[in-house]
């Protein structure tokens, strides 16, 4: 039975099925703009190393494997926890001694996937905690090891991704100046062991006062990070490394005017302006908040709001969201990680490229709560697969599209160039991507001229008697699954008649590849 709220939200969304909406593509002109080969991008949360044998499980191959599939990207590693990491380099315990501190000695059996397996086990326990502390701001010290440092850059790079660090900002000298001793210790490590990488300095310095008691204004964190550029110019290796920054929260009142002040004293030294967004609180989030329009528009208001801050203040200067997902907080509860979150990432997705940012990090890959993309028992959730089709489908060079005969809030559609290293694909085709809010299947008609060109349809539908809730999902009608503990599923299309229309059924989402579309902007 739906709840009385849902029911009421399914009756006011319920439209007679009538004649198709009409799909006006932008094939013509020039893109309308561009993004990073990068848009999409993963984080790790820093909470992963708040007991270090658990980073160990990032050298599990199948969540490589799983990590491989949505490369290439950045990897950020960062949140709450980055400002309470102190890093110990005296600290000097063998591998072994990371994996196996903390375990029983009688339950500790030889081989690394037993060790694995045992910590898996434990894994539970210690999200709770972590979900706990969060939820209770419950922040303490982490010491952080070289070997620490070793595993994630040892992910990063044989999964393809890009390491961006998060050093400590809290850490101050006479309550306001950075203290840079303990990051000078961390940047020398990885400097030695030839790493990388690329840097943030704190997050969420907007809630520094309520995590820490300590307030630092945006003038002074310019200065922070002025003085952090200048501390990896004296590493030949980080001379040229990329700086990201400040990562502040929701564009609210206070941290506009934070975010504003950050960049006038120290804008120029980063090379790209980050922020986070969630749409809703993870404790209080309903199935109406991931279906509704109203919602879902709530981020285009927050983009436009940090777009005009950054334009009036280092105009051209890239603008990323560094954190992002659905619901704060670790993520709703049977929400976050099933097929109904899809509509939040993909819309999100869409309309991030559409508004010009250019690089959009997904927290989490995987780690503690309900919005990852890998569970705890290393399974791909609905929004990785979400993911993997927007990887291996969706270029970089975004197209104007809109639809005609049809409540546009509540049929949403995107047009980008096909990504080229697609091999089935080539320059000229487009990728349509479109998510239905109604509750009775909807229908698109491309233009007239497009009716004789092939269009591969790649529909997502959840699997099984959960419905929306579930958190396995299908594609067009074959369930998703990995082939084994290494290979990735082929990805079928299902290649509709020329002249069809595009059937999307009621609260869904997929993509659609144009063939021979011939756009000019992707030629």
């Amino acid at each position: 039975m739906l709840a009385p709220p849902l029911l009421l939200l399914l009756l006011l969304l319920a439209v007679p099925l009538g004649q198709a909406a009409e799909l006006q593509l932008g094939l013509r002109g020039s893109p309308r703009g561009t993004v990073s080969p990068a848009f999409l991008s993963l984080t790790l949360d820093a909470s992963l190393a708040r007991q270090p044998r658990f980073i160990t499980l990032l050298s599990n191959p199948k969540l490589r494997t799983l990590a491989r599939g949505l490369s290439p990207g950045f990897l950020r590693f960062g949140g709450t926890s980055t400002d309470f990491l102190i890093f110990d380099p005296h600290k000097d315990s063998t591998l072994e001694e990371e994996i196996l501190s903390g375990l029983q000695a009688e339950e500790a059996q030889p081989g690394f996937a037993a060790v694995q397996e045992l910590l898996l086990a434990q894994w539970p326990s210690q999200e709770k905690l972590l979900l706990t502390e969060h939820s209770q701001k419950k922040h303490k010290n982490t010491t952080i090891t070289g070997h620490t440092l070793d595993i994630l850059h040892g992910f990063a790079n044989c999964s393809g991704f890009h390491l961006v660090f998060g050093l400590n900002a809290l850490l101050r000298r006479r309550g306001w100046e950075w203290d840079s001793s303990n990051a000078g210790q961390l940047l020398g490590y990885c400097a030695q062991r030839g790493y990388n990488l690329s840097w943030e300095l704190g997050n969420e310095p907007n809630s520094f006062k309520k995590k820490s008691g300590i307030y630092i204004d945006g003038f002074q964190l310019g200065r922070d990070f002025i003085h952090l550029r200048q501390l990896l110019s004296q590493h030949p290796l980080y001379r040229h490394a990329k700086l990201y920054g400040p990562d502040v929260g929701q564009p609210r009142k206070h941290t506009q005017h934070l975010l504003r002040s950050f960049l006038k004293s120290g804008g120029k030294v980063i090379d790209s302006v980050t922020w986070h967004h969630y749409y809703v609180n993870g404790r209080s989030a309903t199935r109406e908040d991931f279906l509704s329009p109203a919602v879902l528009d709530t981020f285009a208001t927050a983009v436009r709001d940090v777009l005009e801050i950054v334009a009036a203040t280092v105009p051209g200067k890239k603008v990323w969201l560094g954190e992002t997902s659905s619901a704060y907080g670790g993520g709703a509860p049977q929400l976050s990680n099933t097929y109904l979150a899809g509509f939040m990432w993909l819309d999100k997705l869409g309309l991030a490229a559409r508004q010009g940012i250019d690089v959009v990090m997904r927290q989490v890959f995987f780690g503690a709560g309900s919005y990852h993309l890998v569970d705890a028992s290393f399974e791909p959730l609905p929004d990785y697969w979400l993911s993997l089709l927007y990887k291996r489908l969706v270029g970089t060079r975004v197209l104007e599209v809109s639809v005609v005969g049809a409540d546009a809030r509540r049929l949403r559609v995107y047009l980008h160039c096909t990504n080229p290293q697609h091999p089935k694909y080539r320059e000229g085709d487009v990728t349509l991507f479109a998510l239905n809010l109604y509750n009775v299947s909807q229908t698109l008609q491309l233009p007239r001229q497009l009716w004789s060109k092939q269009v591969d349809q790649y529909l997502l539908l959840p699997h099984g008697k959960e419905s929306i809730l579930s958190r396995r999902v299908q594609l067009n009608g074959r369930l998703l699954q990995m082939v084994d503990e290494e290979t990735l599923p082929t990805l079928h299309e299902a290649a509709l008649a020329p002249g069809s229309a595009l059937g999307l059924p009621a609260f869904s989402y997929g993509f659609y590849v144009i063939r021979k579309a011939k756009a000019i902007a992707c030629i």
